[in-house]
């Protein structure tokens, strides 16, 4: 459901505010580069936690990239409400959450949000924004969650993510085919077994293909990276060492990336890189990698199942349950997750042969 709002006249300057992790904000760029085509002239910032800033570095449509702590402090939100206070003549609220619904309250007059729906507590919410789109959890991808702003304004949509641009300076990338493996997911109940990643690398090798490891800056990600390259010292070892401007250049390189479901595999996605990712909890309809070149209003792909579309491979664990859209079997976010656990690597094997044999 969604309820139209068409302005008297072109914004000159949107605020868009996208509180969320790395992988969310960067689902987010369809969205802005939607409203950039749709009001040439306008201005357009965004809102974001100040760990998530890097994924947009390098986005042609954003004027300027308003950062915020995940907790601030009483003076740090003072700041904050001083540079945004109807500072715009449109706030695009992309969360159905308090604090980003505050935000859009104090930033403009005109507001368009994505809203909880009736039978939620928030649902009143609708009726303090000019326009809203109805927040589906289940069967609506979020980048086509996202886009239905753009129904809201009965503007066109640009399905297409932006890749984050490397500002840096460029890597050393291998001289021959290499793939890209991203062994760590935020959080712990989306990760595959060590056993699988060690087989997979090995045949990589045995197809000549050279292996480059990376991980996020957290020391805890860096450990793990770094005890497996104990088990394969063969491997490049970038654990750490990049920015995500040049991870988003070293995958856009490469042979092919293998990854989880996290932040960098969607990157990986919108760099064009075949990509395999694994999932096993998730909802694959709501949360899957956005393909490259896939134009459409249907969600790329199904709730269960292999699945192939584009550049993207999904791999799914095996269960009845699954998706369970839990944190992993014991539904908290250090549990294991019973259908990754048992996701064979021989499955990825054969995946890996249809990219780069067939």
């Amino acid at each position: 459901m969604i309820k139209n709002f068409t302005p008297s006249k072109p914004p000159k300057r949107i605020l868009i505010i996208a509180l969320r992790h790395l992988g969310d904000v960067l689902l987010c760029t369809p969205l802005i580069s939607s409203l950039q085509k749709a009001y040439p002239q306008a201005k357009i910032d965004i809102l974001v936690y100040s760990s998530t800033r890097s994924i947009l570095d390098g986005n042609p449509y954003i004027n300027d990239i308003i950062c915020v702590s995940n907790h601030p402090s009483l003076s740090q939100y003072i700041l904050l409400i001083k540079q945004i206070f109807r500072h715009y003549d449109l706030a695009v609220g992309t969360q159905t959450g308090d604090r980003p619904f505050i935000y859009s309250l104090l930033a403009a007059s005109h507001r368009i949000s994505l809203v909880p729906n009736k039978q939620s507590k928030s649902w009143w919410k609708r009726y303090f924004v000019k326009g809203w789109a109805e927040f589906d959890d289940v069967n609506t991808h979020t980048v086509l969650q996202l886009l239905k702003l753009m129904d809201v304004l009965k503007k066109p949509k640009d399905y297409s993510l932006q890749a984050t641009k490397n500002l840096a300076l460029p890597l050393n990338l291998p001289s021959k085919g290499y793939a890209v493996l991203h062994l760590l997911p935020l959080w712990e109940y989306k990760r595959w077994h060590i056993s699988g990643w060690k087989q997979i690398a090995h045949h990589l090798q045995s197809l000549n293909i050279n292996i480059v490891l990376t991980a996020g800056p957290d020391q805890n990600e860096i450990n793990y990276v770094n005890k497996f390259h104990q088990q394969l010292p063969s491997a490049i070892n970038l654990a750490g060492k990049t920015s995500l401007g040049q991870l988003s250049d070293l995958i856009s390189h490469a042979k092919l990336f293998i990854g989880p479901d996290t932040g960098v595999t969607h990157l990986a996605a919108a760099t064009g890189t075949p990509t395999i990712c694994l999932f096993g909890p998730t909802n694959p309809i709501k949360w899957a990698p956005w393909p490259k070149n896939y134009h459409s209003d249907m969600p790329p792909f199904k709730k269960i199942g292999n699945q192939h579309i584009n550049n993207i491979y999904l791999i799914q664990g095996k269960g009845d349950c699954v998706p369970c859209h839990r944190e992993g079997c014991d539904q908290h976010r250090a549990s294991h997750s019973a259908c990754l656990d048992t996701l064979a690597a021989e499955e990825i094997e054969s995946i890996i042969n249809l990219i780069l044999i067939n």
